[in-house]
Formats: structure tokens, C-alpha cells, sequence
């Protein structure tokens, strides 16, 4: 194909629990003009036959067929391949609502913008009823960037927003310009941390909306953010996006700050991830991070918001003392919040026996009929 209006990349390993349910929803897209690009990464389940399938008879699939190499790099081979005016990324146990891609790109054509992003949903599932939990993510929590087209480049405070690439859709011709691309590190390791990034420092025209469409899956045990022995490939990504900061001296200056946010961010949210076993040494690690960060002046307390800013100092300042207070002291209340659920489990088993509910009727009851109950029963 070459005049599709969305390139739609699937980069693909193991899911073929939850292929076709993500296949489905692009393959039946409102927007036909479309490219769908699965980029199957060495998967050595039955995901490429699942995908051979989706593509039989339909011209608009393009698979590519790899060695298993990443996330990032199979990422990059499908942005390489992708021949569409606009690009979307979908993960493969993700889906999206039918009208997704042409509302995006509509309201990107109007406004001629780099890139578009839109509110989402994460959600589980329940796997015996299929029932659905949802959670609205909003991009903006203070409602003022929304249907607005603002230079995202000169703009720091828009990284503030909810990071993810795969709400919304960029201009490939945007993307080519800049040469933006995922860093290519083992696995799926938080690469696109650096895309977001990238994607932010350099565009010049881009709006957020507050209409959800992306479904974002959370109960994948497979996923990287559940894998509790990836430690330190959220600090890689960082050190890659430092790097591509600091390569320009006007960029560096203008995001440095946020940059720092969101690495703060970011390696909490490792931190609550990993192993019991590996934060004691992940705080260290990150405190002298930090601590670096602090003397080279590259943290703000204005950036920060309500704890934020003494969380940080605290951990600078005591690793130790953080360590215990947010990870010990937080698993000891996990703990106990295990035991108080359990205990309320059981007093809901009690309360609705057969034997509860008679026991409680006969305290309510005249003693006469009290004494008769109690007959019947003994009878019995």
C-alpha cells in the first residue's frame, strides 16, 4: 500500500490469548484506509498463525515475520516499513473502539497537527464471566490543555501529561523529520518512555482530547509492567532519553526539570513493581541518582506536587529511611490488609449460613415460639 491515511503497527510476542480480540477491533476500523503492520517478534506460540488468518484476503495487512529482538527494535522495523500520512501503535493484548482511527485522524487532518492524543481506559477482565473493570485515565488532570493546538516543543509542562504512544496517532512525515525511533534494548523494557519524549520535545502542533478510545489491558501476567525481576531497565531508558536531551543544550535546558519528574515518577512506579527482594538496592541506587541530579541542578521543587518534592529530599537525603517507610512499612500493611479481607471473607461465610440466619431469627422471636423452633430443630 502506499496511500493509507493510518499506518497501524502491532508488535507482537506470545499473546495469543488476547490476539484476536485486539486483531478484531483494527482489522473492522471505520477508517478503511488503513495499513496494519504486525511485526510477529519470534513469538513461539500460535500469535503468527493467528495473524495469517486476520490477513488472509485482506491487502492491508503487511506482516513481518522476526527473530525475537525486543520490543524497541521491532517497534522500528514497523515504523521503517509503515507507508501511511499518520502513524498508530496498538499493543497486541490491548483493543480499540471501531471508530478510533478515523476520529483521530479527522480531527488531525483539520488541525494539520504533528500528533494527537486521546483519553483512554485500562481495564481487566474477568476471565470466567468476561465482565470488565474499567478505570478513566485522563491525560490532563487540570483540564486546561484539552481540544487546544499548543507547541508541545516550547511547552515542558505537556510531559506532565499521562505517558504512553499508543492513544494516539503522529505524522509519519513528522517522525521521519526528527527521526524518531524506540531505544532498542532487550525485551520490552519501558522503551517508550523514550519515544514519548521524543515525540514531545519536537512537536510543534499537537492537541490532547477528553474522549476515551484505547483499551489498555492490566491483566496480563506476561506484560513487563508484572514482571517483578526486570529491575533496572527503567533507569536504561532514562540514561537514553538523558542522552538525547543533553545532545541539544536549548532542549536539555527547557526540559531538564520535567525530565527529572518524570523519572521520579517512574522509578517509584519500578519500585512498587519489582521484587521484595530488590528494593533495598534499588532505592540506594536511585537515591544516588538523585542525589547527582540535585547537585548538577537539575531538580526543581516547584515541579513537584503536594509530598513530591520531601519524598524526594527524604530519599536523597536517608535511602534507608525511605526504604523502610514506603516499602517495609507498605508490606507489612499489605499484610495485614491480606489477613483483615480474609477475616471479612469468613464473617461473610458465617452471616449467610443457614445456621446464622436461623440462629439470629430465634433472638428476635417471642420465647414461646422461641422454645417451639427449637423443638423442630431438636426433632430434626
Amino acid at each position: 500500500m502506499t496511500s493509507a491515511k493510518v499506518s497501524i503497527i502491532i508488535p507482537t510476542y506470545n499473546v495469543e490469548m488476547y490476539l484476536d480480540e485486539c486483531l478484531e477491533s483494527v482489522k473492522r476500523q471505520t477508517l478503511q484506509d488503513i495499513e496494519i503492520i504486525c511485526v510477529n517478534d519470534g513469538s513461539t506460540d500460535h500469535s503468527l498463525s493467528i495473524i495469517k488468518k486476520y490477513a488472509e484476503g485482506d491487502p492491508r495487512f503487511v506482516i513481518i515475520d522476526k527473530e525475537n529482538g525486543g520490543y524497541g527494535k521491532a517497534m522500528n522495523i514497523g515504523l521503517d516499513k509503515a507507508t501511511g500520512e499518520y502513524i498508530g501503535i496498538v499493543e497486541p493484548d490491548d483493543f480499540v473502539p471501531l471508530s478510533m482511527y478515523e476520529d483521530l485522524y479527522n480531527t488531525a487532518k483539520e488541525h494539520d497537527l504533528d500528533m494527537i492524543k486521546a483519553d483512554f481506559y485500562r481495564f481487566t477482565r474477568d476471565m470466567e464471566t468476561g465482565n470488565m473493570s474499567l478505570v478513566y485515565n485522563h491525560l490532563d488532570k487540570t483540564n486546561t490543555w484539552y481540544g487546544k493546538v499548543f507547541d508541545a516543543s516550547s511547552e515542558p509542562e505537556s510531559i506532565r501529561f499521562i505517558m504512553n504512544t499508543w492513544s494516539g496517532i503522529y505524522r509519519r512525515e513528522f517522525l521521519e523529520k526528527h527521526h524518531i525511533r524506540h531505544n532498542e534494548t532487550p525485551g520490552a523494557s519501558f522503551q517508550d518512555n523514550g519515544f514519548f519524549f521524543q515525540t514531545f520535545i519536537r512537536a510543534k502542533r499537537a492537541m490532547i482530547i477528553d474522549r476515551p478510545y484505547y483499551m489498555n489491558r492490566r491483566d496480563n501476567p506476561n506484560s513487563s509492567v508484572n514482571n517483578k525481576e526486570k529491575v533496572y531497565c527503567m533507569n536504561v531508558e532514562y540514561d537514553y532519553i538523558r542522552e538525547i536531551l543533553m545532545a541539544e543544550p536549548e532542549v536539555w535546558e527547557n526540559f531538564k526539570y520535567m525530565y527529572s519528574l518524570k523519572k521520579f515518577h517512574n522509578y517509584n512506579f519500578t519500585l512498587g513493581r519489582i521484587g521484595d527482594e530488590f528494593k533495598k538496592e534499588y532505592v540506594e541506587r536511585i537515591s544516588r541518582e538523585f542525589k547527582r541530579a540535585r547537585d548538577k541542578g537539575e531538580l526543581a521543587p516547584e515541579v513537584f506536587r503536594g509530598q513530591e518534592w520531601e519524598n524526594l529530599m527524604f530519599m536523597i537525603k536517608d535511602p534507608v529511611g525511605y526504604y523502610t517507610k514506603f516499602c517495609l512499612q507498605s508490606k507489612n500493611e499489605r499484610i495485614l490488609e491480606r489477613k483483615v479481607e480474609k477475616l471479612e471473607k469468613e464473617v461473610d461465610e458465617v452471616r449467610s449460613s443457614t445456621t446464622f440466619r436461623i440462629g439470629k431469627a430465634i433472638m428476635f422471636l417471642p420465647i414461646a415460639v422461641k422454645k417451639q423452633v427449637k423443638k423442630l430443630i431438636k426433632n430434626d
